[in-house]
C-alpha cells in the first residue's frame, strides 16, 4: 500500500512535482510544446463540460494556465497546487487579469494524496489532474481520491503520460540507443510487474501509464471512459522546441492539424500525452 505523504515527488527546497526542473518548465511554457498542450487540453474540456458554469478542482495547477482560462469561460475553480514557485507564478498570472476573473478562482496550498483538508470533501463537476501523475509513485490511490471529488454526471480529465509514447519519442527522434534502453525498461517493468519508468525532457524522473490498465482503475471507481485523446503528435519529433509560429495563420494551421491528429486512430496513439475524459453517470444537482 502507498502511503499518501509518499505520492509527490519531493526536493530538497521543499515540496514539489519538478524538484531542480522546475525552471526548466517555467522557461519553456512560450515555446511550441506547451503552447499546443494547453490549447489542445483546451479545446478537449471544453466539449466535455456539462455544467456552465461548473465546480472546477484542478488538482497540481502548476502555472495556472488552466485555471484562469477556465476562470475566464465563467467557471468557479478550486486550484491545488504543492509547489511555492508554482503558486507564485499562478498567483502573478492571475493578478494580471479582472477582477471577476480574479474572483472565481480559489488557490490552495496541497497535493494529490492530501487533498480532503483542501477540499473539505466537497465535490466537483469537473477535476482536473494534467500533466501530473506521471510525477506521483502509483495511479491507483491518485484515482482513488480524485474519483471521490467527482460529482454525479461530472468527469475527471486526466493527462498522463503512456508506455506508447515512452517508447515512441526516442525512436521517432532516431536515438537508437534511447529507444533500445526504453524497450529494455518497458521489458524489465512487464517483468517484475511495475510500472514503466523513465527521465523526462526537463531531466525529472517519471513513470508511464498504461492506457488500458489506467481506464480500469478509473472503472474500478465508478469512471467511465468517455473519451480520449493524443495530446503533441506533430511537434515532439525532435529535440528542438521552438517558439511557435510567429503567423497566426500558420499557427491556426497547427492547432487543427494537432486537434485532428489526437482524435483519430492511429495518430492519436502516438501522442505525448493520452488526455483522459473519464465520466461518472448520473446528473449534476
Amino acid at each position: 500500500m502507498v502511503n499518501a505523504h509518499d505520492l509527490v515527488r519531493r526536493d530538497p527546497g521543499g515540496d514539489s512535482t519538478f524538484g531542480d526542473a522546475r525552471p526548466a518548465w517555467l522557461g519553456r511554457l512560450g515555446h511550441v510544446r506547451n503552447v499546443v498542450r494547453q490549447e489542445m487540453i483546451s479545446r478537449q474540456l471544453d466539449r466535455h463540460l456539462r455544467a456552465h458554469p461548473a465546480r472546477v478542482l484542478d488538482v497540481g495547477a502548476g502555472q495556472g494556465t488552466q485555471s484562469i482560462r477556465l476562470a475566464r469561460a465563467g467557471h468557479r475553480v478550486l486550484a491545488v497546487e504543492p509547489d511555492p514557485d508554482m503558486r507564485d507564478a499562478f498567483a502573478a498570472a492571475l493578478e494580471a487579469e479582472p477582477a471577476g476573473v480574479r474572483e472565481r478562482v480559489t488557490l490552495r496550498e496541497g497535493s494529490a494524496g492530501q487533498l480532503a483538508p483542501v477540499t473539505g470533501g466537497e465535490v466537483f463537476d469537473a477535476v482536473l489532474l494534467l500533466g501530473v501523475l506521471m510525477y506521483l509513485e502509483a495511479s491507483e490511490p491518485v484515482v482513488a481520491e480524485l474519483a471521490a471529488h467527482v460529482a454525479p454526471g461530472g468527469m475527471l480529465a486526466l493527462a498522463a503520460r503512456t508506455t506508447t509514447s515512452a517508447l515512441w519519442r526516442p525512436a521517432a527522434r532516431q536515438d537508437w540507443q534511447a529507444a533500445l534502453a526504453a524497450f529494455g525498461e518497458h521489458d524489465l517493468a512487464r517483468a517484475e510487474g511495475r510500472d514503466m519508468r523513465y527521465t523526462n525532457e526537463i531531466g525529472a524522473p517519471a513513470r508511464a501509464d498504461d492506457l488500458g490498465a489506467l481506464t480500469g482503475i478509473a472503472a474500478g471507481h465508478g469512471l467511465a471512459l468517455e473519451n480520449w485523446y493524443g495530446v503533441r503528435i506533430a511537434v515532439d519529433p525532435e529535440e528542438l522546441d521552438p517558439p511557435p509560429p510567429s503567423d497566426p495563420r500558420e499557427l491556426a494551421a497547427l492547432l487543427e492539424v494537432e486537434e485532428r491528429l489526437g482524435a483519430t486512430d492511429p495518430y492519436r496513439q502516438l501522442g505525448q500525452l493520452a488526455h483522459l475524459i473519464l465520466r461518472r453517470a448520473g446528473k449534476s444537482p
